[in-house]
């Protein structure tokens, strides 16, 4: 009688899709780290000033989601706002609590860094629209579960 196996192997084409994905993670980062360096950027500023175009955020929450240290956080802030591309300013929930949030130059900055971003654009550029929709699907699927 055969015993149900308790560590199931995924199949070739699984592994293959999670080969695919880890190419692409390693090519956008690369990418990433290009595209800062052009903006005198390091790749940390760079994802953290990304982050700020979106929200302004406590430091807490910033270290957070860069998966570091406050205090290394601290730093980035330092660096990018003596280049008056972030600012830190009162929490309107609580004015006690200082945010940092993207100045309309540390927008701009962000937006042309999105923009150079070539690598994945130009491949999907490539694919129609329903192609697209169905990758873009696929991928919030991923992510969702």
């Amino acid at each position: 009688m055969a015993t149900p196996q308790t560590s199931h192997r995924p199949d070739s084409l699984t592994m293959e899709v999670v080969d695919l994905i880890g190419s692409v993670v390693a090519r956008y980062h690369e990418e990433y780290e290009e595209a800062a360096a052009e903006h005198a950027l390091t790749g940390a500023q760079a994802r953290l000033l990304g982050l700020l175009t979106l929200e302004p955020l406590p430091m807490r929450k910033l270290a957070q989601r860069l998966k570091c240290e406050p205090s290394n956080v601290t730093g980035i802030v330092d660096r990018l706002e003596a280049r008056g591309l972030v600012e830190r300013r009162p929490d309107p929930a609580d004015r006690r609590v200082k945010v940092a949030a993207a100045t309309d130059e540390g927008r701009e900055v962000a937006r042309s860094l999105r923009e150079s971003l070539r690598f994945a654009r130009e491949p999907l550029a490539g694919l129609g629209e329903e192609e697209r929709l169905a990758l873009r699907d696929l991928l919030r699927r991923m992510l969702e579960s």
